[in-house]
């Protein structure tokens, strides 16, 4: 009698012994049909973007076969040309009034401009020279809110070493010597036979009719064409009407409309009229800093330095010595501890003028702009001549 429980209970045992083997199969068929269902779904999905590929190097190829042949009919048209089959150094020439045609802001911020290595025909070279009042020009860019005037300077630089034959020339603050400049040399350039074309940026036709009309009577007047930004064709009074000059829209490298001038300058930071007490931590807001007025508050959606105007470094990090009077930043800003951390990390990003142009800065230590480039010495930018940390020691090795 006792042997029957016992054979009840191993029964009942293999019972769900079985039943768990039966369940544990069951899931594994069904995990295996679910991942049979994901691999084909993933492999339809491939394939998917493998046609997608292959149509997006097909449409690559035959951009670059049409550009290819737009090249070889470009240089058949050139190679056809009787000034160019009797020149040997045949120049197409481009002279911009860089105070009146304008480079776009993604080309006037962007922190490097890629060398030129264009070549048309072998024996074709292709020349840009822009006049420019230098220093309104980048002040008017800053109050215009377009680019500041350290990357407007780092542009310029860059611009200049992309190419040996990119020039830009500072004529001062004087328009008529800018327009006298262009003038002498449209005049003495079209003459050149060399010269098959020459294309003029900023045209201004009351300020350039005589210069027009000597080369239409020398009958050079054919070897000029005006550029103009896309979005901005010439209307009848701004055309060159008076003369029968082409004009060249050029998409993606100009502004369309003009600068406001005369905005308030936003003046570059550390004057020297004086040191003023230096209140500073590292930095960052110290206790014997001014105190704040009860003032206007930050714009959540602008960063800090896209305020209008932005917050004044040296008044929130150490002391503006130029004062709330005359200094064109505003020290009106209610800043929250978070923000003047924002605010002291963005000053260091930039150098400190003082030894930027090799003279020891008074504030050491306490100073709110960088002294150090960030980058190190294995900076990608100054090994092409392009850091804006360009002082003296301010690129250290590292101590071993």
């Amino acid at each position: 009698m006792a042997t029957q429980p016992v054979a009840e209970a191993n029964q009942q045992l293999w019972d769900e012994t079985l039943t768990r083997l039966l369940n544990l199969s069951s899931a594994t068929v069904r995990r295996n049909a679910d991942l049979e269902t994901r691999v084909a779904e993933l492999e339809l999905e491939l394939l998917v973007w493998k046609q997608a590929h292959s149509v997006a190097l097909e449409a690559s190829e035959r951009e670059v076969k049409a550009h290819n042949v737009q090249i070889a009919a470009l240089n058949r048209q050139i190679s056809n040309l009787d000034s160019f089959k009797n020149n040997q150094n045949a120049l197409i020439l481009c002279v911009i009034n860089g105070d009146e045609l304008i480079f776009k802001q993604e080309l006037l911020v962007q922190e490097q401009l890629s060398s030129e290595d264009a070549h048309v025909y072998g024996r074709l070279s292709f020349w840009i020279t822009i006049y420019l009042n230098k220093m309104d020009l980048a002040e008017d860019l800053a109050a215009n809110n377009i680019c500041s005037q350290e990357q407007f300077q780092a542009f310029i630089i860059g611009f200049t070493q992309a190419s040996p034959r990119f020039t830009t020339v500072d004529v001062g603050q004087s328009k008529d010597a800018l327009e006298a400049k262009i003038k002498e040399y449209i005049q003495i350039f079209t003459c050149f036979p060399q010269t098959l074309r020459l294309f003029f940026g900023g045209y201004d036709p009351a300020a350039y009719v005589p210069t027009m009309s000597v080369l239409e009577r020398d009958q050079m007047l054919g070897k000029i064409a005006i550029l103009y930004p896309a979005q901005s064709s010439p209307n009848g009074n701004e055309s060159s009407s008076v003369f029968s000059i082409p004009h060249l829209s050029v998409d993606g490298l100009f502004l369309a409309g003009k600068l406001q001038r005369g905005l308030p300058k936003k003046l570059a930071p550390l004057s020297t009229s004086s040191y003023g007490s230096i209140t500073s931590n590292g930095g960052l807001i110290s206790p014997q800093s001014p105190a704040r007025p009860s003032g206007r508050p930050i714009d959540p959606s602008l960063p800090l330095h896209k305020q209008n105007p932005p917050p004044c470094n040296e008044f929130y990090l150490m002391t503006c010595s130029k004062g709330a009077g005359i200094c064109k930043y505003s020290h009106e800003y209610i800043l929250t501890p978070e923000q003047l951390v924002s605010l002291a990390n963005n000053a260091k990003k930039a150098p400190c003028n003082w030894l930027k142009n090799g003279v020891q800065c008074p504030y050491g230590e306490q100073c709110c702009w960088g002294h150090t480039c960030p980058n190190g010495p294995k900076c990608f930018h100054l090994s092409k001549g392009k850091c804006w940390f360009k002082g003296e020691g301010m690129h250290p090795e590292p101590s071993s």
